[in-house]
């Protein structure tokens, strides 16, 4: 059979067997009289605006068509996505006309990113795009033609909305997280209601699936509110959508249950009228919620308002072409006349279309007429385009000192626990300004001593609603990552807790952000933003009730693989360094940070002092670990990056200085881990002669490190001598065992590491190399044992578990084991 054929524009969804009575549960408002003037002033906005949006895509010269189009005028590569952009700009004209009555703080989100012709014209009309760049899309018939001439061309505005973008706060080119970015940016923003436009092929996702139900995270008392839009225009780039097959009655339904009060516009001939009415009704639907809250009488599960819109894909644009349905069918999603750079019978339908908009009653002398004028914000900071919180937002966090939380040299404590507590006393020193969107792990995670003074944020839940709360938790790593770039890019500070196993869920979504946040740094005109932070816990290594499924470090690669500008990670060895680099994060900007620690009780290595000077540096050489005389060259560096494979170096020296006391080994700890980048590679590299001085000129060097080798492999690849070095991590072996047991799966055991550095020694000294093969035969047969043991009793044994964690003094020794 041959694929389907769409036989009619706007085919109508199957009907439903709901009864007819669901529709009753739909908001039926009054289609508002607008007057004359406004009326006028809608239609003759969203005309000049489909007007240009529709030239940005084929235009390269004759931009106002004052003489007939010819091919050359035509861009010979034809880039943008015409089939959402009516829909927007139809939007766009009425968030005008509401701000300007109600003189409100409004934020657009575009989730149909690819939508970017449609906010650039409107930008354009509003003078945003003159206001950020205003020696080039100047209101005139200069900036005209440079925004029309320049769209998806090197040099100007990319085909997705992007940090460029005057208010936006949303990189548009992947879609699915719209809806989460705009309920993180209301959050502690009370003043402020979000207009999310979440097309019908996003909402196929599964980021905005479970998104819908943020409104259950939204305390009305101390949030702005979220005025979501789905717009349904039935068709993605080659197929009908879900939503678009659904009946008003299946949707209806849907969005009752989740929580909403659903108004569908759909009333074409009346369009402006009906959509001014919803979003009136909307609006004045959010005020009631918020002041019953504000004034201690909250609702109980409010059901907060949404707009179900249904207009044809590529409304206003052709009809037919070549005998195919283009308004109206997924036709229209791209490039609605395909050959109009090489075909003239194209080429006169093209210009048919864009006439038909009358732009040159519209933009007389290239500049906009009055009529479109008088529906702007006349505030214009009020402005789509031009609200401050949009772009330059940031408020820096008032931070509690770390050190009186330090833990004493060679306890044994969780170094979550103690961030636990760190983060309780920032909560409670930035009670509108910092929050933890975190998965249900956060009690598991050893952090719940933030609990101690907030609670949750979960408004359906009668034991933690309406009380303030900073942490909102909820199974769903998608939400969480948007909340967090939401309330980030509108100027406040979040911590994102995960296990470890599962952050790669938002890896494409942190990307996305960076890819935005890159953009806003090359532009003259964004403010800085906090850090978004992660925390890396219950990782691979600690596993033993888990097993195999929660054994993957990976986001770690993820950010490596950001511009050095933006990446940042960390592997604090104890809670003392974990607390001093989480207070850092926390008052960076502009990065993405990956904070990685382990949950379970370990070693307390360093003093506060220490840690402190130690995070500063990045790396260090630990002496009271090494086995190495003073002003002598070691045999052989060890270096542990990672909180577990760390415990394991230090063991390994105390192996080594068993079976060969000769043998001088120095230790050598890294907590950033761009310390080991080249210099040219990233600005927190170690200069060379401090790595030299460091890792020797000459010696072996032997990683044992928490991720995977490549990464690390990649990383010191161009550093003096690499050959010498040589690096073990995690190798995709793990199950329900013991944690030591995972250490020597994946060979980064005390007695993997110690058999490797007797085989470089070996390399270089004739004397080991002489007895390596009785040395490496003694590890050998302990690890059989050890093995045996673990096999019979289903646990450790202690008695090879022993390390000794020297003192400042390094006259008294403490004895530590690995759990």
């Amino acid at each position: 059979m041959p694929g389907e054929v769409v036989d009619q524009p706007n085919p109508p969804a199957l009907p439903s067997h709901l009864p007819d009575s669901t529709l009753e549960l739909a908001v039926k408002v009054d289609k508002t009289l607008l007057s004359k003037e406004d009326a006028q002033s809608l239609k003759d906005f969203q005309r000049a605006a489909c007007y240009i949006a529709g030239s940005m895509i084929f235009l390269r010269d004759n931009v106002l068509i004052e003489q007939d189009l010819q091919l050359e005028h035509v861009k010979p590569r034809l880039l943008g996505h015409w089939g959402t952009c009516p829909g927007l700009i139809l939007v766009w004209s009425h968030l005008n006309l509401l701000i300007r009555d109600h003189g409100m703080d409004m934020i657009f989100v575009i989730g149909p990113g690819h939508g970017a012709p449609a906010a650039l014209a409107s930008l354009w009309l509003e003078g945003s795009l003159e206001r950020f760049y205003p020696n080039k899309y100047t209101v005139n018939k200069d900036g005209l033609k440079n925004l029309i001439t320049g769209f998806s061309v090197p040099g100007g505005f990319p085909s997705h909305i992007n940090s460029e973008t005057p208010g936006s706060i949303h990189e548009g080119g992947e879609l699915g997280y719209a809806l989460a970015v705009s309920f993180g940016a209301v959050m502690d923003n009370p003043d402020l209601i979000v207009t999310c436009v979440v097309g019908d092929g996003e909402a196929e996702s599964g980021p905005t699936a479970t998104a819908w139900h943020a409104i259950k995270y939204i305390d009305p008392a101390e949030s702005g509110a979220v005025l979501p839009i789905l717009h349904v225009n039935g068709f993605k780039i080659s197929e009908r959508t879900i939503f678009g097959c659904m009946d008003d009655k299946e949707i209806v339904s849907l969005f009752s249950g989740y929580g909403y009060q659903v108004c569908i516009v759909e009333d074409l001939e009346n369009i402006d009228g009906e959509l001014h009415g919803a979003m009136e009704w909307a609006v004045a639907e959010i005020k009631k919620i918020q002041t019953t809250a504000r004034s201690g009488k909250p609702i109980v599960k409010p059901r907060w308002p949404m707009i179900v819109m249904r207009t044809p894909k590529g409304w206003s644009g052709p009809k037919k072409i070549d005998g195919e349905f283009i308004e109206g069918s997924f036709n229209s999603h791209q490039i609605p006349v395909p050959s109009a750079n090489k075909d003239e019978k194209h080429l006169k339908l093209l210009q048919e279309w864009l006439q038909s908009y009358d732009a040159g009653s519209l933009l007389k002398d290239s500049k906009p007429i009055d009529s479109i004028l008088s529906i702007l914000p006349k505030n214009s900071s009020k402005r789509l385009g031009q609200l401050k919180m949009t772009y330059d937002p940031h408020k820096a966090l008032d931070l509690p000192d770390w050190r009186p939380l330090a833990v004493e040299r060679a306890q044994k404590t969780s170094s979550m626990k103690e961030t636990g507590k760190f983060l309780d006393q920032v909560a409670q020193a930035n009670p509108k300004s910092f929050r933890v969107f975190s998965p249900d792990e956060l009690e598991s995670n050893k952090l719940s001593a933030i609990l101690d003074h907030s609670g949750r944020n979960f408004q359906w839940d009668q034991y933690s609603r309406a009380q303030g709360g900073r942490v909102i938790e909820i199974l769903s790593e998608h939400c969480c990552q948007g909340f967090m770039q939401g309330y980030t890019l509108t100027g406040r500070t979040a911590l994102f807790p995960s296990y470890e196993a599962f952050l790669g869920i938002v890896h494409t979504m942190m990307v996305q952000y960076s890819k935005f946040n890159k953009m806003a740094h090359e532009t003259e005109w964004h403010g800085d933003i906090s850090s978004i932070n992660y925390v890396e816990t219950s990782t691979w290594a600690r596993q033993e009730h888990n097993g195999f499924s929660h054994q993957n470090p990976s986001f770690i690669g993820a950010v490596l693989n950001l511009k050095a500008e933006a990446a940042r990670v960390y592997l604090p060895p104890d809670a003392n360094c974990f607390l001093s680099t989480i207070h850092h994060c926390l008052k960076s900007k502009n990065y993405v940070n990956l904070m990685i620690g382990s949950k379970q009780p370990t070693a307390v290595y360093l003093s506060e002092k220490d840690a402190a000077e130690h995070c500063k540096r990045g790396a260090s050489v630990w002496k009271f670990a090494s086995s190495e005389e003073e002003g002598q060259e070691p045999d052989v560096v060890l270096v542990g990056i990672g909180v577990e494979v760390t415990f394991e170096v230090i063991a390994a020296v105390q192996v080594l200085e068993k079976l060969l006391p000769s043998l001088r080994v120095r230790v050598v700890n890294v907590t950033d881990l761009m310390v080991l980048a080249a210099e040219s590679r990233h600005p927190h590299a170690l200069q060379r002669a401090n790595f030299i001085d460091m890792f020797t000129d000459d010696r072996p060097v032997l990683f044992n490190y928490h991720g995977y080798a490549a990464e690390l492999q990649g990383l010191i690849f161009g550093r003096h001598r690499p050959e010498r070095m040589s690096v073990e991590g995690y190798k995709e072996e793990g199950s329900t065992t013991t944690p030591f047991d995972m250490m020597m799966l994946n060979k980064v055991s005390r007695y993997d590491l110690a058999a490797r550095a007797l085989r470089a020694a070996a390399g270089r000294d004739d004397k080991v190399k002489s007895k390596l093969d009785e040395l490496v035969r003694k590890i050998d047969e302990e690890v059989a044992e050890i093995r045996e043991y673990i096999t019979a009793n289903g646990k450790g044994k202690l008695a090879y578990r022993n390390v000794v964690i020297k003192t400042d003094s390094y006259r008294s020794r403490r004895h530590l084991r690995h759990a």
